[in-house]
């Protein structure tokens, strides 16, 4: 039986390092030497493609190497199931997670890389007045417990990054470049990342995208009239926010527009054409620039008149003969209502792409001020939240980039818009996405509206809001069968404890590691710690089955069974391990099933060596203890 430490690659985030090193050496396994990267030799294998230059075209800030890094270093931490702060908890395949959202990107990497079909993301604007997290390099944890005063510490605050400070722009930059580079990661090969911004730190954004993404992956930078008015305060005022959108793939992962139904009602079928409603289009080419094609020039038979019809003046048809007598038998030429008018092209609704294109101008979607209303109709007053967006334009951003099916992760998730316009646009369009929110439990200002409301993190407005859309959803649309439900998780230090002797009183420190589990941390919390780390979904299926009044968790139909008990004695292991071997030969599994414990469980070395023993006989060999 395989025992995990604390510091085993079991118990972390994935290894962006690790990974990185192994797919070089499936690409160049001649650059590596004793499993270390020979530079020279990749250099000349690489060839002219590399840039040797000193002066090179980016973006480079104070800062910038470490908050690579800090991408690059692995999570320790976990999330925490929170049952009673979530919604349907046992069907809903929703995530409203609290914590540092760097840190919870890292945990997520394992089940969810590439899964996320939408990332939309509005981060803070650096005005000068909006905070900027404080990532600690050494211990991001417990920096996060910290500022969050969960642990005592030296009671930091979330910081104003005002422009006094002289590194305004590269605190921003610090704070947004390893969220951006992770996130990508989660993204899957039509995936979209969509983020809102301003003119304040547009050209930075855009250049970090650049890097991570590639310039190749630039879809569009779309202005969205924010305000009726320009404010009246300045000279020049603005009344647009910017969607700067990029893609996992070049020219993959956008859907068009949909038609309004105005431009639906265009299409119509008063002659019961077996392919349904059209609209007249024009037959005739374009034929400036000398573009006139000879073989083109032929009259078009109206087959019911008799009438013949050439092409106007300097012109001719799109199409040959053939095609046009093709269309002719197909009843595809429209000669008006009064079968008298020149030929029109039938153009079916059938034949034509599913939308139309979008313009990087968006004037038709709600304003700010809708935003600020559906607080109000919500919770009664609409200053509980800060210039909330407009759950409208969420719904544009999220048919632009999504998918039917598809996740939509929001990592700056605020009051919670992302996740109430995903519920919404399910309920209209009979679609079936899925949400993940991420939010810091940032603490409300005591003056402010949300604290007089009762609100003491901004996490609990966001889960509010998501419970109360959901209600009005479900009281609206009782016919309407989908996910209005959440899952809520937060962020905390492993369960597993880690290895630190006290130098001076190394015995009891022996003995209080003797359970390395966290005290006063149950059975759920080190069964999600196993389901994130062994990358498996978090709203995968559970079930539980008794075996001598313990609880053995199977998770995903079997993958994954999971004793977590605290006591397992010489005189009840065998009939515990042949209980778990039938559950396991009923659940008929397909693969490699792996099985967990809890190794302090075991009375003794002989009770665990058993357990392994029968187990093994039965054909279970994965056998894991933590």
């Amino acid at each position: 039986m395989e025992k995990i430490a604390s510091d085993d690659p079991e118990t972390c985030s994935a290894d962006i390092i690790a990974e990185n090193i192994q797919q070089l050496s499936v690409l160049f396994p001649e650059a590596f030497v004793e499993r270390k990267v020979d530079f020279e030799v990749l250099r000349q294998l690489l060839g002219d493609e590399l840039d040797d230059r000193g002066e090179k075209y980016g973006l480079s800030w104070h800062g910038k190497r470490r908050a690579r890094q800090l991408a690059l270093t692995p999570s320790t931490g976990t999330l925490r199931p929170c049952l009673e702060e979530s919604l349907d908890w046992d069907t809903t395949r929703n995530l409203m997670i609290e914590g540092d959202n760097l840190e919870v990107i890292k945990l997520l990497q394992k089940s969810y890389s590439g899964k996320v079909k939408l990332i939309y993301i509005d981060p803070p604007y650096n005005t000068g007045k909006d905070f900027v997290y404080l990532d600690d390099y050494q211990d991001s944890i417990r920096n996060y417990l910290e500022l969050t005063s969960q642990v005592d510490g030296e009671s930091r605050m979330l910081s104003s990054n005002s422009e006094t400070l002289g590194r305004f722009h590269t605190n921003w930059l610090n704070m947004m470049y390893p969220r951006l580079k992770l996130a990508r990661n989660l993204l899957n090969a039509h995936g979209v990342m969509i983020i809102s911004i301003d003119d304040g730190e547009l050209a930075g954004l855009r250049m970090v995208c650049d890097e991570i993404f590639g310039e190749e992956c630039f879809a569009a930078t779309i202005a969205w009239k924010k305000r009726s008015t320009p404010p009246n305060d300045r000279v020049v005022g603005a009344q647009h926010d910017y969607l700067l959108i990029y893609t996992k793939n070049p020219d993959q992962g956008l859907r068009l527009r949909r038609r309004s139904p105005e431009q639906l009602a265009k299409y119509k079928n008063p002659d019961n054409h077996p392919k349904g409603p059209w609209a007249p289009g024009d037959l005739m080419a374009n034929v400036k620039g000398g573009r006139y094609v000879k073989s083109l020039y032929f009259p078009i038979v109206n087959p019911r008149t008799g009438e013949e019809f050439y092409p106007s003046s300097q012109g001719n048809w799109r199409f040959n003969r053939e095609k046009i007598q093709r269309l002719l038998d197909n009843n595809e030429i429209y000669f008006g209502m009064d079968d008298k008018g020149r030929p029109k092209l039938k153009r079916f609704l059938c034949d034509i792409k599913e939308g139309i294109t979008w313009t990087t101008l968006w004037d038709f979607v709600p304003l700010n001020t809708d935003g600020s209303k559906e607080m109000a109709e919500i919770f009664g007053n609409m200053a509980v939240f800060e210039n909330p967006k407009p759950v409208g334009l969420l719904q544009h951003v999220i048919h632009l980039g999504g998918s039917k099916e598809g996740i939509v992760l929001d990592f700056f998730a605020g009051s919670g818009t992302t996740g109430a316009a995903v519920m919404m646009e399910n309920v209209a369009s009979g679609q079936s996405m899925r949400y993940i929110m991420v939010q810091l439990p940032e603490e409300c200002g005591e003056e402010s509206q949300a604290a007089r409301n009762g609100f003491q993190t901004l996490s609990d407005v966001c889960k509010e809001r998501l419970r109360r859309v959901a209600k009005k959803l479900e009281d609206e649309y009782p016919d309407f069968n989908g996910d209005l439900g959440f899952r809520t998780f937060e962020l905390d230090s492993s369960n597993v404890r880690a290895w630190a002797p006290d130098q001076d009183n190394l015995s009891e420190t022996l003995l209080d590691n003797i359970d390395h589990i966290v005290l006063g941390r149950s059975e759920e919390d080190i069964l999600y710690e196993l389901i994130l780390k062994l990358g498996l979904d978090l709203c995968v299926p559970i079930e539980t089955h008794t075996i001598l009044g313990k609880t053995v968790y199977s998770i995903g139909a079997g993958t994954l069974l999971a004793c977590l008990d605290e006591s397992i004695t010489r005189d009840n292991v065998e009939s515990l391990a042949l209980g778990i071997t039938e559950l396991h030969s009923k659940l008929a599994t397909v693969g490699d099933t792996m099985v967990f414990f809890r190794d302090s469980a075991f009375e003794d070395d002989v009770a665990k060596t058993n357990c392994t023993a029968i187990l093994q006989q039965y054909g279970l060999s994965n056998i894991r203890s933590l």
